[in-house]
């Protein structure tokens, strides 16, 4: 199954360029944690320019935000796929 719904996003980085913060639908999202990166500065088409992958989860959910270096512009896709819930203990 295939997700096209990525959007271009509004994403906070700490000094170092990674994703602290998506902001969607008025909502400020904390990313907790890093799935993984890509970075794609070595091999890329020259009409497109750089970009680096970032596979994130925040609020509970799965999402790839794509950083295009020479547009300087983020773009956010939901990936599905909430966190497991912990049954509570008994």
């Amino acid at each position: 199954m295939f997700n096209l719904s990525a959007a271009v996003g509004d994403v906070t980085t700490d000094r170092r360029g990674r994703p602290r913060q998506i902001r969607q639908d008025g909502e400020r999202l904390l990313v907790t944690t890093f799935e993984s990166v890509r970075d794609e500065t070595s091999a890329y088409p020259v009409e497109t320019g750089p970009r680096t992958v970032f596979v994130v989860r925040a609020a509970g959910r799965r999402y790839r935000l794509v950083h295009l270096a020479r547009d300087r512009r983020w773009t956010v896709e939901p990936l599905g796929g909430r966190e497991p819930r912990m049954a509570p203990a008994a």
